[in-house]
């Protein structure tokens, strides 16, 4: 899908902050269990850029504003402004450090906001959709997105989060028309990059990477600019090529340094194009500086792949003790939890996991961890219905193939399973460095049987 520039329309805008807060909700909400989208995130993934100046960019700016309105509020405990920024502040802490416990933060000041407000405090409640969509509750983070249109129908940002909600509850659509509503209100990196995923999605690359050009030629700071290399990556290495992946990262680090996804998009290709020892010094480092789950799981994953099992079981042990975290502060479990359940613990618990994310998030990635779940417990009929609902918008996942190939393979569908087999390497071979190679033996194995 094309999406369109227009005129710009006569709006209300949010205070500096909380656009900045609301522009990275679609793909740092889903950055706690997916790819930025995604995730992110799932990946799941994911766009839109990250404030300037935030950990996630380098500095910490943010800190320093969370300081500033703690002490107006000292003076000034009733500014309802004031608390529902605060509380935007705390959900962006959150997701910029991996720290959930600021999510409780955000939700005990947001609404002291919007309680004291007069029923039109949209910032609050963009907050309050801001928040739910961390949390992963989609549903609540729509009701709190069209509540906040409703009183501002002229906000950009609005209708990024709503755009984000409609996503992650499987309603593409209509996540397409508020995508191009904000696009329409304000055509620019945060619309574009959300633009790009919408295409993306659908499985039309081409579109999904010109929109993302356009997010970068519109960069207004040195923070869009290298969140939208990173993304550029991202589509690339998703689509089999690491080195346009590398050359992505590598601009976008010189353009800000400090934002942490481009060293684990770094890593990704040069772990793809065998720079091991490279690899496993900027994911450390990646790591090291903000513990996404996904990035903890990246490097177990990379490290069971040499064969250094012990350096992966202490990953492991980190990615466990990270979910219980989330858990405890308000986070529902999500498509990488019961993924790794399902891969390298407990398939019983990764079926719970999986049964309850789709319950809270039908997007395809949720569709497609359900499909594993039921394989690894051995209910692989109900686990195709689920994979052909994963694969019903188009998307090009190399993932999503595999994990249909083993399932058509287990139901003795040998001539469907090398087909998607063929197809999962031939969108990246590089997928995964565990599954990868499996998918190649077997491939190997069903076309000696020809």
């Amino acid at each position: 899908m094309a999406f369109r520039r227009r005129p710009k329309r006569r709006r209300l805008l949010l205070s500096a902050a909380v656009a900045g807060v609301l522009g990275v909700a679609m793909f740092l909400a889903g950055g706690l269990g997916l790819p930025p989208w995604p995730a992110a995130p799932t990946g799941t993934g994911a766009a839109a850029p990250v404030e300037a100046g935030s950990p996630l960019a380098g500095g910490d700016p943010l800190a320093a504003d969370i300081t500033r309105l703690q002490a107006k509020l000292k003076a000034t405990p009733r500014d309802e402004v004031a608390l529902a920024t605060l509380g935007l502040d705390y959900v962006q802490r959150a997701k910029s450090t991996a720290d959930p416990a600021y999510y409780p933060k955000a939700e005990a000041v947001l609404k002291r906001s919007l309680a004291l407000g007069t029923g039109d405090n949209f910032t609050a409640m963009g907050g309050m959709a801001a928040l739910e969509a961390g949390r992963h509750h989609f549903t609540q983070a729509l009701d709190w997105s069209r509540k906040a249109v409703a009183v501002n129908p002229y906000n950009s940002s609005l209708y990024g989060t709503l755009a984000d909600a409609y996503t992650q509850l499987g309603r593409y659509s209509e996540a397409a028309d508020a995508v191009q509503r904000m696009v329409d209100l304000r055509p620019g990196s945060p619309s574009l990059s959300r633009a790009s995923y919408v295409a993306e999605l659908s499985g039309d690359i081409a579109t999904a990477r010109t929109d993302m050009r356009r997010a970068l030629n519109d960069a207004a700071g040195p923070a869009d600019a290298a969140f939208a290399h990173y993304y550029l990556g991202e589509l690339a290495f998703n689509n089999g090529d690491p080195a346009t992946e590398l050359r992505e990262a590598e601009a976008g680090l010189a353009a800000d340094g400090g934002y942490t996804p481009l060293l684990q998009a770094k890593a990704r290709a040069e772990a793809a194009l065998g720079h091991t020892d490279a690899a496993l010094a900027d994911l450390t480092r990646a790591v090291q500086r903000l513990p996404q789950p996904e990035y903890v799981l990246q490097l177990g994953e990379f490290h069971q792949s040499l064969g250094r099992d012990r350096e992966a079981a202490q990953q492991y042990q980190v990615f466990r003790a990270e979910q219980k975290l989330f858990t405890v502060n308000g986070v529902a479990p999500d498509s990488d939890a019961a993924l790794f359940e399902a891969d390298h613990g407990d398939a019983e618990r990764a079926l719970a996991i999986a049964r309850q994310g789709l319950e809270t998030r039908p997007f395809m990635d949720s569709h497609d961890a359900l499909a594993w779940a039921l394989h690894v417990n051995g209910q692989d009929r109900e686990a195709l219905t689920e994979s052909d609902r994963a694969l019903a918008q188009g998307t090009r996942n190399a993932l999503f193939r595999y994990h249909r190939a083993v399932i058509e393979q287990t139901l003795g569908d040998q001539n469907a399973a090398r087909g998607d087999f063929t197809e999962a390497l031939a969108i990246n071979p590089h997928f995964s460095p565990l599954l990868a190679p499996k998918a190649r033996s077997a491939l190997a194995a069903l076309s000696g049987r020809r």
